[in-house]
């Protein structure tokens, strides 16, 4: 039991430095090469934090842990709405200033219905991940589309610009892409191994340890990022964080245990899981799109948030205890 913690707890702390190398890498390679700090930050930024939860999923579907690969995406995006942007606001109020980050959160709701719309006969196949794979691509392009059409007064721009890594050459940004995969491939399988273990110890689902141990854990750089740019005064990339994680975590983290490992799954995901995870992305819709001006989620909405993610947990455990 002790050597599975260890493994969990350092597969966490390898993801998260081998996906912030990653992101370096990748960012400055695509910015040597010409490409606006806005579309970095909409697609490399985005999928380097979802990177993470990607691997991890790939390696339990691999290993036929399909139930871990879907608790990890849907349990993610519940941990990034409730505890990572509650936190958030409870430190920072958050103010929505940026059209760009308004697109995409009508974006993420539909993204999540049709998730649901594909798992709601109980069996995740090859032809819904597939689909879900190809809604990844169309996603990026409309997200590229978005970024390259905003207006240059967006303040989204100005907050990409300002956290851009500092220049470096273009081999050893490169050096930083391909060896932050390579330690994300290894902790990630680390990782899984770990939880699957954990699992087994305590006779508790693969599902549950997806939702809770892995969630929180592959989520933890999408706090830390979230919480500092909002003490940083920049609002829309905390937001837009959250938001392109959330729609990589449904496209591309649900799509490939479809096609690696298609199969049926727990029912407790439709019935339990995936209403809480369209409920809170309905909620954040409601709280930061802004009707009538600027959208916000305020302290008391962020004590909301936290206070729905602790009630999630504690149906949880009850769930599991009965």
């Amino acid at each position: 039991m002790l050597e599975s913690i260890i493994a969990v707890i350092a597969g966490f702390a390898l993801l998260a430095w081998g996906a912030d190398r990653c992101v370096l890498g990748a960012s400055v390679t695509a910015r040597n090469f010409g490409v606006s700090p806005m579309v970095i930050g909409l697609t490399i930024v985005g999928f380097g934090t979802s990177a993470p939860e990607m691997l991890v999923s790939g390696m339990a579907a691999w290993d036929g842990n399909t139930g871990l690969s879907i608790g990890n995406a849907l349990g993610s995006n519940i941990t990034n709405i409730a505890l990572v942007l509650g936190v958030a606001a409870l430190v920072v109020p958050l103010t929505v200033q940026s059209d760009t980050v308004r697109r995409e959160i009508p974006i993420l709701l539909a993204v999540s219905l049709l998730a649901f719309v594909l798992m709601n006969d109980g069996y995740l196949g090859s032809l819904d991940g597939v689909l879900l794979m190809v809604g990844l691509v169309v996603m990026i392009v409309m997200v590229v589309s978005l970024g390259l059409k905003s207006r240059k007064d967006d303040p989204l721009e100005d907050e990409f610009t300002e956290e851009m890594p500092e220049a470096m050459a273009t081999g050893k940004a490169m050096f930083w892409l391909v060896f932050g995969i390579v330690v994300l491939l290894l902790s990630s399988r680390l990782l899984v191994w770990g939880a699957v273990n954990i699992a087994q110890a305590f006779g508790v689902s693969d599902l549950v340890i997806g939702l809770t141990i892995v969630a929180i854990g592959t989520s933890m750089p999408e706090l830390m990022a979230t919480v500092m740019s909002a003490l940083k005064n920049e609002h829309d990339i905390a937001l837009g964080n959250v938001i392109g994680s959330n729609m990589f975590n449904l496209l591309g983290v649900l799509g490939l245990p479809g096609i690696i490992h298609p199969g049926g799954f727990l029912p407790e995901v439709l019935l339990r899981d995936f209403p809480w995870m369209i409920g809170l992305t309905l909620a954040l819709f409601v709280m930061s799109y802004g009707f009538r001006g600027p959208g916000k989620i305020n302290r008391l909405e962020g004590g909301v948030l936290v206070a729905a993610y602790c009630g999630y947990m504690t149906m949880l455990y009850f769930s599991t205890t009965a």
